[in-house]
């Protein structure tokens, strides 16, 4: 955890009641000494009435109280992906900083249009793809660049979840619902992560007729020296959550690799030909380690351009992949 001046406050607000902020990122900042929780909005008085009685702070009706509130600095938005622009544009007019949960935006231009609008004003905008933040990731980077199992062949990750019950918000059409957006983001940004450069190769979605939207899809890309990542998302599967890299000479797996709770070790399984082994790394709060890295970034200074470099390239390869794929009704 980076040390900070007593001093040094960040006084965030809150923009949206969602199940990630109470579960996790709240927690988060409520563990962090060098934040204060000012301010908590929501469409329902009685739900941000419920999340300042746990986490501090004053509760507000409607979401501009909140960005307007001359006692916030920074602004941490959960809410449904097609209200994320206008709370982004509205909290960065205002002179605040802003940590957004993924995907920023729903398209590459508008992501980019309040990244620049963040850096003119001299604002921190941060994209919450919090397992980039935990350290077995960099675990996994090393030891691959170190020839752990060869030259690199391939990648294949999956997040795939069961059905949720009706309504769920993931099935809402007008709200940015379906699982590319949701879950297929994770395995697209790991292999961005672990990859490096990667162009389309094809997809394919399953939409559901009625409620139109993506219920499940698997995608092809390629790095430009011929590497292939295969990628599977969706909410009509066991459960899966994990990713595998194949080389030379052997083959890296990880799995619970994007939701891993505090207190998880992760376990690294590297497999030979004539050998076998597990390795058990650090249990790490990637959680903590986000809010950490965003109030670093507020308040000393730290640089997010590769961050903001990152997300960009990712929302450039979603809108690519969403036009490749072959759209399959059910």
């Amino acid at each position: 955890m980076t040390s900070y001046d007593t001093a040094q406050r960040l006084r965030f607000g809150v923009i949206g009641c969602a199940d990630i902020a109470w579960r996790r990122t709240l927690p988060a900042m409520l563990a962090n000494p060098a934040i204060d929780v000012v301010a908590i909005a929501s469409r329902d008085i009685r739900r941000a009435t419920e999340f300042t009685d746990r986490f501090g702070g004053t509760p507000f009706e409607g979401y501009a109280a909140v960005a307007e509130h001359e006692d916030v600095d920074a602004v941490y938005i959960p809410l449904p992906l097609m209200l994320h622009a206008e709370w982004i544009e509205r909290c960065l007019e205002a002179g605040k900083h802003v940590l957004v949960e993924k995907p920023m935006t729903d398209g590459c231009k508008e992501s980019s249009r309040l990244i620049d609008m963040a850096r003119s004003r001299g604002l921190v905008l941060l994209e919450n793809y919090m397992f980039l933040y935990h350290s077995q990731h960099a675990t996994v980077r090393k030891m691959v660049a170190e020839g752990a199992i060869g030259e690199l062949r391939g990648f294949a990750s999956a997040f795939t979840i069961p059905p949720k019950p009706d309504g769920d918000i993931r099935y809402k059409h007008d709200v940015g619902g379906g699982a590319f957006l949701d879950f297929g983001g994770y395995p697209l940004r790991a292999a961005q992560h672990l990859l490096g450069e990667l162009q389309v190769v094809g997809a394919v979605f399953r939409r559901d007729a009625d409620l139109d939207v993506v219920m499940s899809g698997s995608v092809l890309l390629a790095t430009p020296q011929g590497v292939p990542a295969q990628l599977t998302f969706g909410m009509e599967h066991s459960y899966q959550n994990n990713y595998s890299l194949t080389g030379s000479t052997g083959r890296m797996m990880m799995d619970w690799v994007f939701t891993p709770p505090a207190t998880h070790q992760p376990t690294m399984r590297i497999e030979r030909q004539d050998h076998r082994e597990e390795l058990v790394l650090p249990a790490d709060h990637q959680f903590a380690s986000v809010i950490n890295a965003f109030v670093n970034a507020v308040l000393n200074g730290e640089e997010m351009r590769q961050e903001q470099e990152g997300t960009l390239e990712q929302a450039a390869l979603i809108e690519q992949i969403q036009l490749a794929a072959v759209q399959v009704k059910i």
